[in-house]
């Protein structure tokens, strides 16, 4: 229908639609909506993020530990007797059986794995010629093996690989051509390995000599000693001992040759396929092969009913499973802390959503829209932007960081959406709740309830403890610090604004303005009233406290393990020799005058002396005889380790019968108090002593186990000629481990000779030799050990968790002052858009929001260094830090400002500067705002 002037009116029944009101709203607020989704964005990636780190290192440290522990304790170790009819095709028919039937219940590591057949027993080499080392046992000893595709692990170096042998002839073998040039094994010799029981002569010849193309490689542990002549240093009957390989024909002449002889297979489980969260399945299945329904199953897949299987990978996996519980607690206390922040940041958010439209959700009630029908459209705007945001987060962070469990970074992600999405519509709910006077004994009931329940915690805290072996974690224990940030929290909300409008006050009283005016707007919220939020304080002091409690954490695990590794040296640097070697003049001095030595002393150390007592019953103990009794004191006092007055240690003049002054341990005390007493060295020379003193420990052996006498080695040795040596020295201070070396090698003194220089040399070959020192010749240093206690990755994982955590929460706490700041905005605005049309300066106007923003933030800041303090004071000592440290301690988490004060000054600075920038950007241009409303009018 048209009217005369040719305009079109809408016919009377066309329906009027109206727009939707989600894309309305977001399309008049698109900043709001993108700010909301990304703030959701952040939270549950974070929220994801945490427990996929968690299980990364978890996972990281589990299959280093696992790895650290080699093949052997970690494998399915299978054994057979070899029968008659045996062949090589025979174990390789077993070996897939057993691959077949282990590798479908557990990832098998294909390059661990060994097979083949041993004899149970080695046989002397009675060949004229060969290598001995005493009379006493003339004759170096051969064990033989058959093992598996042994060509593609050694190379032939002369003669050929062996073949099944003659029926009644020698048994051909090879051997390493290291082993042959120690003993003198020669190419084509017919060795005489004595008699068979039945009185044949039983004999080997060597066919071919071999090299082992990696002698370090884990593979080729518990075979024998395939790469070179091993030295068995038994005593009376020390000798040469390698081992010979035969070809897979000749397994029942190795039978007859070693008069039994046993398969074995090797199944070595892959660590890079164990989780943390499968270790009770994996255990359970690894026992179940060797002694449940699995073991039964591969009796009868390969038809050998004494098939019998060990293994100590249980065994390994309970004590990494304790491991990982014990280090639990103390790694979840930071991401806790980021998810009470995280969670004040998201009703901090949805209460300012609240209060900029407060208007408009009274408006629509005022229309009569529903509650439910209010809160549903509230609920669509949020899924609108904060779903597609929060599964975008979730996904990336299932991609970023792959592991094998994704249930509780799913359900965390999904607990942080869901308050993401409800804290709005929840908080405009309760804006219609207020028509009733404001609850200040609702307030003051839940804070006494959180109160009871921080109490509680604390209390079953120190009760039971946290961090011991095998305890996991306890929601309620690990959540006491979290607790007492809330709990601090909420009483600072309560003192913060009295004492600020205390300090108002005070300042009111002065000529300037914008003093008093920012105190004052800053004892009070947005709407006047004097009871300011607490949510902002909440979001600080939880980031202190928990920041500052885990930074203390640390840095007691930091210093403990360097005591730990000085305990251990006994000192900072330590130097031991082997029984046949002495320290020389030379060494002492030239390592004493080294840059940074404090004090150092020699001395000698006889782990073998008897005490003879009062009672005359004689005990082992260790006799230690310390050169310098003054340095050895202040290696004492430095390490806590059983100081002393040096003074009671001297005074020892005269003949042999004359007592030497001692230090002994506790558990000797009452016994040398009886009479008379003591001490008698190996040689059978007797040294009287006098108890000068009782101590609990000492630096040359701080826990030894064993009772011990510490006497000056001058007195000592003007009774005991014969026993004038120093086998041990020690020292404190700064000093280069690396120079102490250097000076023993260049003084290191007497060379090792006869069986002694046998036992180093073999040493030496295996790779105990390092930095150049004979085998045997060790310096110890604390700071190498500290550094060797803190190479776990289990203690890495931590402490990276920890600094993630402190990141994420100390961005989280800047964002909730922000969050303030931006509600407080409008009204700030115009106070000071006010005060500027009556010639307040702009400098003075900043420094208005300078001075309402940063009160709050020192306080919480001073707050939270204060509650972490009390924290660390109420649980520090129910935290054991052993797993942390790397060694087991008694030492407990003590309050100490300097770790607290660090992150409580950054964090401080750093909310601070936040407040500068956004004074500076976002305050000048609101007021120039404010200034410009009505131009357009």
């Amino acid at each position: 229908m048209t009217t005369q002037a040719g305009t079109r009116v809408p016919a009377p029944d066309s329906a009027h639609r109206p727009a939707p009101w989600v894309r309305t709203r977001l399309r008049a607020n698109p900043a709001a909506a993108l700010l909301m989704a990304a703030l959701a964005f952040v939270t549950v990636f974070l929220a994801a993020a945490f427990p996929r780190v968690t299980d990364r290192g978890a996972d990281s440290a589990l299959q280093e530990f696992v790895r650290q522990k080699g093949p052997n304790p970690t494998s399915l170790q299978t054994t057979s007797r070899t029968r008659d009819d045996d062949t090589a095709v025979e174990l390789d028919r077993v070996q897939r059986q057993l691959v077949e039937q282990a590798g479908g219940r557990l990832t098998l590591a294909r390059s661990g794995q060994a097979y083949g057949a041993r004899a149970l027993g080695e046989h002397s080499m009675a060949n004229p010629g060969y290598a001995h080392i005493s009379d006493k046992e003339p004759y170096p000893a051969l064990s033989l093996l058959y093992l598996h595709d042994l060509a593609a692990r050694a190379t032939l170096t002369d003669g050929t690989w062996p073949t099944p042998g003659d029926v009644g002839g020698p048994l051909p073998i090879v051997v390493s051509e290291k082993a042959a040039e120690t003993i003198g094994i020669k190419l084509g010799d017919v060795i005489d390995n004595g008699v068979e029981s039945s009185g044949a002569k039983r004999t080997t010849v060597v066919v071919g000599l071999y090299r082992v193309n990696d002698p370090q490689d884990p593979f080729w542990d518990d075979l024998g000693c395939p790469a070179r002549a091993c030295l068995n240093a038994k005593p009376d009957h020390e000798h040469w001992t390698t081992s010979g390989f035969v070809d897979g024909g000749s397994l029942p002449a190795m039978v007859r040759w070693g008069s039994k002889a046993e398969n074995f297979w090797r199944l070595p489980v892959d660590p890079a396929s164990l989780h943390t969260d499968g270790i009770d399945r994996t255990r359970d299945v690894v026992r179940s092969f060797l002694t449940g329904r699995d073991a039964a199953a591969l009796v009868d897949g390969t038809g050998r009913a004494d098939l019998h299987t060990v293994s100590g990978l249980p065994d390994v996996l309970t004590r990494a499973d304790e491991r990982y519980r014990a280090s639990l607690p103390l790694s979840t206390i930071g991401p806790a802390g980021v998810a009470g922040v995280a969670t004040v940041v998201l009703f901090l958010a949805a209460a300012l959503t609240t209060d900029r439209r407060a208007a408009e959700i009274r408006l629509l009630r005022a229309r009569g829209g529903s509650l439910g029908g209010v809160l549903r459209r509230l609920l669509g705007e949020g899924a609108v932007t904060v779903l597609p945001a929060a599964a975008l987060a979730t996904a990336l962070a299932l991609v970023l960081l792959p592991t094998a469990r994704w249930d509780r970074a799913v359900a965390a992600a999904l607990v942080t959406t869901l308050i993401a999405l409800l804290a709005f519509p929840v908080r405009a709910a309760l804006l219609w709740s207020r028509r009733r006077p404001a609850g200040g004994r609702r307030r003051l009931v839940g804070e006494l309830a959180v109160l009871a329940v921080t109490v509680a915690a604390v209390a079953e805290v120190r009760r039971r403890g946290v961090g011991h072996s095998g305890a996991g974690v306890d929601p309620l224990l690990v959540a006491a610090p979290l607790l007492l940030a809330v709990t601090g929290g909420l009483l600072l909300a309560r003192i913060e604004p009295v004492a600020v409008g205390r300090l108002a006050a005070l300042v009111g009283r002065g000529r300037g303005l914008t003093g008093f005016l920012g105190l004052a707007r800053a004892a009070r919220d947005a709407s006047g009233r004097r009871r300011p939020s607490a949510l902002p304080l909440l979001a600080l002091l939880i980031a202190v406290t928990t920041t500052g409690f885990g930074a203390t954490v640390l840095d007691t695990v930091d210093h403990v393990r360097t005591r730990a590794a000085r305990i251990a040296t006994g000192g900072d640097i330590g130097v031991s020799l082997p029984d046949y070697a002495t320290l020389t003049e030379q060494f002492t001095r030239a390592a004493a005058a080294l840059p940074g030595v404090r004090a150092s002393t020699a001395a000698w150390i006889e782990p073998r002396a008897r005490l003879l007592g009062g009672d005359r019953k004689d005990t082992e103990a260790y006799l230690v005889a310390v050169t310098d009794p003054t340095a050895y004191a202040e290696i004492a006092r430095v390490l806590g380790a059983g100081g002393f007055d040096p003074a009671k240690l001297a005074g020892a003049s005269g003949g042999r019968d004359t007592p030497v002054p001692a230090l002994v341990s506790r558990d000797l005390a009452e016994r040398l108090a009886a009479g008379p007493s003591r001490v008698r060295t190996p040689n059978g020379n007797d040294l009287n002593l006098t108890v000068a003193g009782i101590v609990g420990a000492t630096p040359a052996l701080p826990d030894p186990g064993k009772p011990f006498v510490v006497v000056p080695a001058g007195p000592a040795w003007e009774r005991l000629p014969d026993t004038k040596r120093e086998n041990h020295w020690f020292a404190v201070g700064d000093v280069d481990p690396d120079r102490v070396r250097t000076a023993l090698r260049d003084n290191g003194g007497a060379r090792p000779v006869g069986l002694a220089k046998l036992i180093a040399d073999d040493a030496t070959t295996v790779g105990k030799d390092t930095h150049g020192l004979p085998a045997g010749y060790t310096v110890h240093s604390s700071r190498e050990t500290a550094t060797a206690l803190g190479d776990d990755p289990l203690q890495r994982a931590a402490g990276r968790l920890f600094r993630y955590a402190a990141a994420a929460g100390a961005g989280f706490a800047l964002l909730a002052v922000l969050l303030t700041l931006l509600r407080a905005a409008p009204d700030r605005t115009a106070v000071l858009a006010r005060l500027r049309t009556m010639g307040l300066p702009p400098r003075q106007g900043l420094a208005l929001i300078l001075t309402e923003a940063l009160p709050q933030t020192l306080a919480a800041a001073a707050g939270g260094g204060l509650v972490a303090l009390a924290a660390v004071a109420l649980l520090g000592g129910a935290f054991d830090i052993s797993t942390l440290v790397g060694a087991e301690v008694g030492d407990v988490i003590t309050p100490v400002p300097m770790p607290v004060l660090l992150p409580t000054a950054g964090l401080a600075l750093l909310v601070g500067l936040g407040v500068v920038l956004e004074t500076l950007v976002a305050g000048r241009r609101q007021i120039a705002t404010e200034l410009r409303a009505g131009e357009q009018a």
